[in-house]
Protein backbone atom coordinates (compact mmCIF):
# COMPACT_ATOMS: atom_id res chain seq x y z
CA UNK A 1 0.00 0.00 0.00
CA UNK A 2 0.55 3.63 0.14
CA UNK A 3 1.27 6.48 2.99
CA UNK A 4 -0.65 9.41 2.94
CA UNK A 5 2.73 10.91 1.27
CA UNK A 6 2.36 8.62 -1.57
CA UNK A 7 5.60 6.54 0.38
CA UNK A 8 5.22 2.77 -0.37
CA UNK A 9 4.73 1.09 2.81
CA UNK A 10 6.34 -2.15 3.43
CA UNK A 11 4.48 -4.20 6.84
CA UNK A 12 6.20 -6.94 8.96
CA UNK A 13 3.66 -9.02 11.07
CA UNK A 14 5.58 -10.81 13.86
CA UNK A 15 2.37 -13.24 13.96
CA UNK A 16 3.46 -14.60 10.59
CA UNK A 17 6.54 -15.85 12.02
CA UNK A 18 6.59 -19.52 12.43
CA UNK A 19 8.49 -21.46 15.53
CA UNK A 20 12.58 -21.01 14.86
CA UNK A 21 13.09 -24.59 14.49
CA UNK A 22 10.46 -24.30 11.62
CA UNK A 23 11.75 -21.48 9.51
CA UNK A 24 14.57 -21.63 7.03
CA UNK A 25 16.46 -18.28 8.20
CA UNK A 26 19.12 -18.55 5.33
CA UNK A 27 15.96 -18.28 3.27
CA UNK A 28 14.28 -15.65 5.79
CA UNK A 29 17.50 -13.42 5.45
CA UNK A 30 17.27 -13.46 1.56
CA UNK A 31 13.41 -12.90 1.93
CA UNK A 32 14.25 -9.20 4.01
CA UNK A 33 16.85 -8.33 1.44
CA UNK A 34 14.63 -8.69 -1.89
CA UNK A 35 12.07 -7.23 -0.61
CA UNK A 36 14.11 -4.15 0.70
CA UNK A 37 15.90 -3.69 -2.30
CA UNK A 38 12.90 -2.86 -4.27
CA UNK A 39 11.65 0.37 -1.85
CA UNK A 40 15.53 1.62 -0.17
CA UNK A 41 16.26 3.70 -3.54
CA UNK A 42 13.05 5.74 -2.78
CA UNK A 43 11.40 7.07 0.27
CA UNK A 44 9.22 4.46 1.84
CA UNK A 45 7.00 3.82 4.89
CA UNK A 46 7.88 0.59 7.57
CA UNK A 47 4.63 -0.63 9.48
CA UNK A 48 5.87 -3.28 12.66
CA UNK A 49 3.05 -4.98 14.30
CA UNK A 50 4.50 -6.46 16.93
CA UNK A 51 1.85 -8.85 18.41
CA UNK A 52 2.60 -12.37 18.49
CA UNK A 53 6.34 -12.60 18.73
CA UNK A 54 7.25 -15.12 21.56
CA UNK A 55 10.15 -16.57 22.78
CA UNK A 56 9.19 -19.49 20.39
CA UNK A 57 9.70 -17.64 17.22
CA UNK A 58 11.98 -14.90 18.18
CA UNK A 59 15.16 -14.87 15.91
CA UNK A 60 18.17 -16.11 17.66
CA UNK A 61 21.46 -14.20 18.08
CA UNK A 62 23.32 -16.49 16.34
CA UNK A 63 20.81 -15.66 12.97
CA UNK A 64 21.12 -11.66 14.27
CA UNK A 65 24.93 -12.02 14.00
CA UNK A 66 24.09 -13.91 10.77
CA UNK A 67 22.15 -10.71 9.27
CA UNK A 68 24.65 -8.56 10.74
CA UNK A 69 27.59 -10.24 8.66
CA UNK A 70 25.80 -10.01 5.54
CA UNK A 71 24.23 -6.39 5.80
CA UNK A 72 27.35 -5.10 6.78
CA UNK A 73 29.75 -6.39 3.81
CA UNK A 74 27.00 -4.29 1.38
CA UNK A 75 25.10 -1.63 3.89
CA UNK A 76 27.81 -0.67 6.39
CA UNK A 77 25.56 -1.88 9.19
CA UNK A 78 25.62 0.79 11.99
CA UNK A 79 23.67 -0.43 15.15
CA UNK A 80 21.56 -2.59 16.54
CA UNK A 81 19.04 -2.84 19.04
CA UNK A 82 18.62 -6.53 20.08
CA UNK A 83 17.08 -7.79 23.69
CA UNK A 84 18.88 -11.30 24.37
CA UNK A 85 16.90 -11.78 27.24
CA UNK A 86 14.30 -14.27 28.07
CA UNK A 87 11.54 -11.94 27.40
CA UNK A 88 8.51 -12.81 24.76
CA UNK A 89 8.00 -9.07 24.19
CA UNK A 90 11.28 -8.42 22.56
CA UNK A 91 12.29 -6.39 19.35
CA UNK A 92 14.45 -6.24 17.51
CA UNK A 93 15.70 -3.20 14.39
CA UNK A 94 18.44 -3.17 12.10
CA UNK A 95 19.54 0.19 10.84
CA UNK A 96 21.52 0.79 8.07
CA UNK A 97 23.02 4.33 6.20
CA UNK A 98 21.29 3.25 3.16
CA UNK A 99 18.03 2.08 4.79
CA UNK A 100 17.64 4.67 7.08
CA UNK A 101 18.25 7.13 4.21
CA UNK A 102 14.87 7.07 2.89
CA UNK A 103 12.99 5.52 5.68
CA UNK A 104 10.69 8.27 6.17
CA UNK A 105 8.28 6.67 9.06
CA UNK A 106 8.48 3.48 11.08
CA UNK A 107 5.03 3.19 12.70
CA UNK A 108 5.78 0.40 15.77
CA UNK A 109 1.98 -1.25 16.24
CA UNK A 110 0.68 -2.48 19.38
CA UNK A 111 3.96 -1.96 21.62
CA UNK A 112 4.87 -3.36 24.96
CA UNK A 113 5.70 -1.29 27.64
CA UNK A 114 9.10 -3.02 27.72
CA UNK A 115 9.64 -2.07 24.29
CA UNK A 116 8.99 2.04 25.25
CA UNK A 117 11.55 1.50 27.91
CA UNK A 118 14.35 0.03 25.19
CA UNK A 119 14.11 2.35 23.04
CA UNK A 120 14.04 4.65 25.79
CA UNK A 121 17.20 3.19 26.98
CA UNK A 122 18.77 3.27 23.57
CA UNK A 123 17.41 6.92 22.41
CA UNK A 124 20.76 8.68 23.51
CA UNK A 125 22.60 6.52 21.47
CA UNK A 126 20.08 7.15 18.21
CA UNK A 127 20.10 10.10 15.77
CA UNK A 128 17.51 12.57 16.42
CA UNK A 129 16.57 12.89 13.46
CA UNK A 130 16.22 8.83 13.18
CA UNK A 131 14.39 9.27 16.50
CA UNK A 132 11.55 11.80 14.85
CA UNK A 133 10.73 8.93 12.30
CA UNK A 134 9.99 6.35 14.81
CA UNK A 135 6.19 6.27 16.12
CA UNK A 136 4.41 4.08 18.61
CA UNK A 137 0.01 3.19 17.76
CA UNK A 138 -1.66 1.75 20.64
CA UNK A 139 -4.72 0.94 18.23
CA UNK A 140 -5.10 -0.33 14.61
CA UNK A 141 -7.46 2.99 14.09
CA UNK A 142 -4.65 5.49 14.68
CA UNK A 143 -2.88 4.02 11.33
CA UNK A 144 -5.72 5.72 9.84
CA UNK A 145 -3.91 9.07 10.39
CA UNK A 146 -0.75 8.53 8.31
CA UNK A 147 -1.66 6.14 5.50
CA UNK A 148 -4.25 4.66 3.15
CA UNK A 149 -5.12 1.72 6.29
CA UNK A 150 -7.71 -0.19 3.69
CA UNK A 151 -4.76 -1.23 1.55
CA UNK A 152 -3.31 -2.98 3.94
CA UNK A 153 -3.28 -6.94 4.61
CA UNK A 154 -3.77 -6.92 8.18
CA UNK A 155 -3.56 -10.98 10.01
CA UNK A 156 -6.93 -11.28 11.70
CA UNK A 157 -4.65 -12.00 14.57
CA UNK A 158 -3.90 -8.48 15.00
CA UNK A 159 -6.95 -7.42 14.55
CA UNK A 160 -8.38 -10.12 17.39
CA UNK A 161 -5.49 -8.15 19.21
CA UNK A 162 -6.49 -5.01 18.74
CA UNK A 163 -10.03 -5.43 19.45
CA UNK A 164 -9.61 -7.07 22.86
CA UNK A 165 -7.23 -4.36 23.91
CA UNK A 166 -10.12 -1.94 23.08
CA UNK A 167 -12.91 -4.29 25.50
CA UNK A 168 -9.98 -4.43 28.29
CA UNK A 169 -9.76 -0.22 27.73
CA UNK A 170 -11.69 1.16 30.78
CA UNK A 171 -14.04 -1.80 30.40
CA UNK A 172 -15.79 -1.01 28.02
CA UNK A 173 -15.29 -0.17 24.25
CA UNK A 174 -14.50 3.39 23.44
CA UNK A 175 -17.49 5.44 22.39
CA UNK A 176 -18.71 4.70 18.51
CA UNK A 177 -18.34 7.97 16.46
CA UNK A 178 -20.85 8.73 14.02
CA UNK A 179 -19.23 9.30 10.59
CA UNK A 180 -21.07 11.52 8.27
CA UNK A 181 -21.87 10.31 4.85
CA UNK A 182 -19.39 11.34 2.44
CA UNK A 183 -20.46 14.77 0.79
CA UNK A 184 -20.91 14.41 -3.32
CA UNK A 185 -18.02 16.08 -5.18
CA UNK A 186 -17.44 19.59 -6.19
CA UNK A 187 -18.10 20.35 -9.82
CA UNK A 188 -14.55 21.18 -10.02
CA UNK A 189 -13.07 17.92 -8.10
CA UNK A 190 -10.22 16.51 -9.28
CA UNK A 191 -9.19 13.77 -6.65
CA UNK A 192 -10.86 10.63 -6.18
CA UNK A 193 -13.11 11.20 -9.39
CA UNK A 194 -13.34 9.18 -12.24
CA UNK A 195 -11.82 10.19 -15.41
CA UNK A 196 -15.20 10.23 -17.38
CA UNK A 197 -16.61 12.91 -14.43
CA UNK A 198 -13.35 15.17 -14.67
CA UNK A 199 -13.93 15.06 -18.76
CA UNK A 200 -17.95 16.05 -18.05
CA UNK A 201 -16.73 19.08 -15.68
CA UNK A 202 -14.11 20.35 -17.90
CA UNK A 203 -15.48 20.68 -21.14
CA UNK A 204 -14.78 17.43 -22.46
CA UNK A 205 -11.15 17.74 -21.99
CA UNK A 206 -9.52 14.21 -22.36
CA UNK A 207 -6.54 15.05 -20.13
CA UNK A 208 -7.19 16.05 -16.56
CA UNK A 209 -6.25 19.98 -15.61
CA UNK A 210 -4.01 18.31 -12.94
CA UNK A 211 -2.08 16.23 -15.47
CA UNK A 212 -1.81 18.24 -17.93
CA UNK A 213 -0.21 20.88 -15.35
CA UNK A 214 2.01 18.65 -13.04
CA UNK A 215 3.53 16.77 -16.69
CA UNK A 216 4.21 20.47 -18.30
CA UNK A 217 5.82 21.78 -15.14
CA UNK A 218 8.03 19.34 -15.10
CA UNK A 219 8.84 19.17 -18.80
CA UNK A 220 10.19 22.29 -18.54
CA UNK A 221 12.23 22.41 -15.21
CA UNK A 222 12.29 18.60 -14.16
CA UNK A 223 13.85 16.41 -15.98
CA UNK A 224 16.94 16.89 -15.24
CA UNK A 225 16.40 16.78 -11.55
CA UNK A 226 18.11 14.08 -9.92
CA UNK A 227 15.59 11.54 -8.45
CA UNK A 228 12.38 12.72 -9.56
CA UNK A 229 9.23 10.93 -8.73
CA UNK A 230 11.28 9.32 -5.82
CA UNK A 231 11.67 12.00 -2.95
CA UNK A 232 8.35 12.78 -0.74
CA UNK A 233 6.83 16.59 0.15
CA UNK A 234 5.64 17.99 2.85
CA UNK A 235 1.81 16.09 3.38
CA UNK A 236 0.43 19.95 4.48
CA UNK A 237 1.59 21.18 1.15
CA UNK A 238 0.39 18.35 -0.81
CA UNK A 239 -2.94 18.40 1.04
CA UNK A 240 -3.07 22.42 0.30
CA UNK A 241 -2.49 21.63 -3.29
CA UNK A 242 -5.10 18.85 -3.59
CA UNK A 243 -7.02 21.02 -1.63
CA UNK A 244 -6.28 24.12 -4.55
CA UNK A 245 -7.40 21.97 -7.53
CA UNK A 246 -10.46 20.40 -5.95
CA UNK A 247 -11.76 24.13 -5.77
CA UNK A 248 -11.22 24.97 -9.07
CA UNK A 249 -8.47 26.95 -8.02
CA UNK A 250 -5.30 27.90 -9.87
CA UNK A 251 -2.00 26.47 -9.03
CA UNK A 252 1.58 27.97 -9.24
CA UNK A 253 3.98 25.48 -7.98
CA UNK A 254 6.82 28.58 -8.74
CA UNK A 255 5.05 29.66 -5.46
CA UNK A 256 6.10 26.36 -3.27
CA UNK A 257 9.92 26.31 -4.48
CA UNK A 258 10.16 22.64 -4.75
CA UNK A 259 10.35 20.64 -7.91
CA UNK A 260 8.87 17.68 -6.12
CA UNK A 261 5.30 18.72 -5.29
CA UNK A 262 4.18 18.17 -8.65
CA UNK A 263 5.69 15.05 -9.02
CA UNK A 264 3.89 13.78 -5.60
CA UNK A 265 1.00 15.51 -6.72
CA UNK A 266 0.78 13.57 -10.16
CA UNK A 267 1.69 10.27 -8.79
CA UNK A 268 -1.29 11.07 -6.21
CA UNK A 269 -3.92 11.92 -8.48
CA UNK A 270 -3.40 8.88 -10.49
CA UNK A 271 -3.73 6.50 -7.28
CA UNK A 272 -6.39 8.05 -5.73
CA UNK A 273 -8.38 7.48 -9.39
CA UNK A 274 -11.69 4.85 -8.11
CA UNK A 275 -10.34 2.33 -10.88
CA UNK A 276 -6.83 2.11 -12.34
CA UNK A 277 -5.63 3.72 -15.48
CA UNK A 278 -4.92 0.54 -17.00
CA UNK A 279 -8.32 -0.80 -15.31
CA UNK A 280 -8.82 -3.68 -12.94
CA UNK A 281 -9.65 -5.66 -16.04
CA UNK A 282 -6.47 -5.68 -17.33
CA UNK A 283 -5.30 -6.74 -13.92
CA UNK A 284 -4.74 -10.65 -14.59
CA UNK A 285 -3.60 -10.30 -18.57
CA UNK A 286 -0.82 -7.79 -17.04
CA UNK A 287 0.07 -10.36 -14.53
CA UNK A 288 0.49 -12.84 -17.34
CA UNK A 289 3.66 -10.89 -18.98
CA UNK A 290 6.62 -12.55 -17.79
CA UNK A 291 5.75 -15.87 -19.02
CA UNK A 292 5.04 -14.22 -22.42
CA UNK A 293 8.53 -15.38 -24.69
CA UNK A 294 10.66 -12.25 -24.01
CA UNK A 295 11.04 -10.87 -27.42
CA UNK A 296 7.02 -11.37 -27.74
CA UNK A 297 6.50 -9.11 -24.75
CA UNK A 298 6.18 -5.72 -26.42
CA UNK A 299 3.59 -7.38 -29.20
CA UNK A 300 1.59 -8.53 -25.83
CA UNK A 301 1.96 -4.86 -24.31
CA UNK A 302 0.26 -3.59 -27.09
CA UNK A 303 -1.76 -5.72 -27.46
CA UNK A 304 -3.26 -5.46 -23.85
CA UNK A 305 -2.89 -1.45 -24.05
CA UNK A 306 -5.54 -1.82 -27.25
CA UNK A 307 -8.01 -3.32 -25.02
CA UNK A 308 -8.54 -0.40 -23.11
CA UNK A 309 -10.79 1.98 -22.95
CA UNK A 310 -10.60 5.01 -25.52
CA UNK A 311 -10.33 7.76 -22.67
CA UNK A 312 -7.72 5.48 -20.75
CA UNK A 313 -6.01 5.41 -23.57
CA UNK A 314 -5.03 8.60 -24.16
CA UNK A 315 -4.34 9.57 -20.72
CA UNK A 316 -1.78 6.48 -20.21
CA UNK A 317 -0.52 7.43 -23.74
CA UNK A 318 -0.18 11.22 -22.33
CA UNK A 319 1.22 9.97 -19.02
CA UNK A 320 3.95 7.50 -21.15
CA UNK A 321 4.93 9.92 -23.81
CA UNK A 322 6.23 11.92 -20.74
CA UNK A 323 7.90 9.36 -18.40
CA UNK A 324 9.67 8.26 -21.78
CA UNK A 325 11.29 11.85 -22.11
CA UNK A 326 12.07 11.36 -18.59
CA UNK A 327 13.75 8.44 -18.76
CA UNK A 328 15.80 9.76 -22.15
CA UNK A 329 17.41 11.94 -19.57
CA UNK A 330 18.38 9.27 -17.07
CA UNK A 331 22.39 10.42 -17.09
CA UNK A 332 21.21 13.02 -15.40
CA UNK A 333 17.94 12.53 -12.84
CA UNK A 334 19.10 9.05 -12.85
CA UNK A 335 15.49 7.71 -13.55
CA UNK A 336 15.37 4.70 -15.71
CA UNK A 337 12.53 3.03 -17.09
CA UNK A 338 13.03 0.70 -14.72
CA UNK A 339 13.69 3.01 -11.77
CA UNK A 340 9.95 5.04 -13.58
CA UNK A 341 8.05 1.92 -13.34
CA UNK A 342 9.07 0.86 -9.85
CA UNK A 343 7.69 3.83 -8.93
CA UNK A 344 4.99 4.04 -11.06
CA UNK A 345 3.66 0.64 -11.48
CA UNK A 346 1.49 0.43 -8.79
CA UNK A 347 -0.11 3.71 -9.67
CA UNK A 348 -1.14 2.43 -12.97
CA UNK A 349 -2.57 -0.75 -11.80
CA UNK A 350 -3.72 -2.73 -8.54
CA UNK A 351 -6.56 -5.54 -7.62
CA UNK A 352 -9.96 -4.93 -7.22
CA UNK A 353 -9.90 -6.45 -4.23
CA UNK A 354 -6.86 -6.38 -0.88
CA UNK A 355 -3.72 -4.90 -2.35
CA UNK A 356 -0.53 -6.40 -4.92
CA UNK A 357 1.40 -9.39 -3.58
CA UNK A 358 4.95 -9.18 -3.31
CA UNK A 359 5.06 -12.08 -6.44
CA UNK A 360 2.79 -9.49 -8.37
CA UNK A 361 5.53 -6.49 -8.34
CA UNK A 362 7.70 -8.26 -10.74
CA UNK A 363 5.03 -8.43 -13.64
CA UNK A 364 3.28 -4.94 -13.20
CA UNK A 365 6.62 -3.08 -12.63
CA UNK A 366 8.34 -5.49 -16.50
CA UNK A 367 4.93 -3.97 -18.01
CA UNK A 368 5.43 -0.55 -16.82
CA UNK A 369 8.87 -0.89 -17.88
CA UNK A 370 8.14 -1.75 -21.45
CA UNK A 371 5.72 0.85 -21.69
CA UNK A 372 8.14 3.44 -21.22
CA UNK A 373 11.05 1.97 -23.16
CA UNK A 374 9.13 0.81 -26.15
CA UNK A 375 6.58 3.55 -25.90
CA UNK A 376 6.85 4.77 -29.66
CA UNK A 377 6.44 1.15 -31.01
CA UNK A 378 3.86 0.68 -28.53
CA UNK A 379 1.37 3.61 -28.92
CA UNK A 380 1.88 4.19 -32.86
CA UNK A 381 -0.92 2.09 -34.02
CA UNK A 382 -3.67 3.78 -32.35
CA UNK A 383 -4.86 7.20 -32.55
CA UNK A 384 -8.09 8.54 -31.19
CA UNK A 385 -10.10 11.63 -31.98
CA UNK A 386 -8.98 14.35 -30.35
CA UNK A 387 -5.76 13.25 -28.48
Amino acid sequence: GDDNSGRKVITFSCCRMPPSHQLNHTRLLEYLKYTLDQYVENDYTIVYFHYGLKSLNKPSLKWLQTAYKEFDRKYLFSSIIYDIQKSSNSLFFFFFPRYKKNLKALYVVHPTNFIKILWNIFKPLISHKFGKKVTYLNYLSDLREHLKYDQLNIPQEVIRHDENLRRKQKGKLPPVVKVPPPRPPLPTQQFGVSLQYIKDKNKGELIPPVMKETISYLKSKGLQVEGLFRRSASIQTIKDVQKLYNQGKSVNFDDYHDIHIPAVILKTFLRELPQPLLTFECYDHILGITSVESSLRVTRCKQIIQGLPEHNYVVLKYLICFLHMVSQESIYNRMTASSLACVFGLNLIWPSKGTASLSALVPLNLFTELLIDFYTNIFHSRTVPGE
